[in-house]
């Protein structure tokens, strides 16, 4: 059975930067070819929001949050996934998760890493 596993959170001064990974673990031919993957966040009491999508073709997509500060980017030879984060805010603070869609229906969520920015 395949996991993806978030890395890189912390704490981080606002300002400052992080860059988040979504890698797979097991056996990861079960879902593949993989099509889209995402990262979604979730403030402290608020919903699941996306942040941005990149395609298995490289084509990526940013909430307006997430625009001109936060780059997506993946290894499909490594079936990885990035999240490079600049001039964080407090605003930023929330758990941050990675999701993974198969071309054939699989939907694949990681258990989140956490991300808190002091101000």
């Amino acid at each position: 059975q395949v996991q993806f596993v978030e890395s890189g959170g912390g704490l981080v001064q606002a300002g400052g930067s992080l860059r988040l990974s979504c890698a797979a673990s097991g056996s990861i031919f079960s879902i593949k070819p993989i099509d889209t993957m995402g990262w979604y966040r979730q403030p402290p009491g608020k919903q699941r929001e996306l942040l941005a999508t990149i395609t298995r073709g490289g084509t990526t997509n940013y909430a307006d949050s997430a625009k001109g500060r936060f780059t997506i980017s993946r290894d499909n030879a490594k079936n990885t996934m990035y999240l490079e984060m600049n001039s964080l805010k407090p605003e930023d603070t929330a758990v941050y998760y990675c999701n993974v869609l198969g071309v054939y229906g699989n939907n694949l969520w990681g258990q989140g890493t956490q991300v808190t920015v002091s101000s």
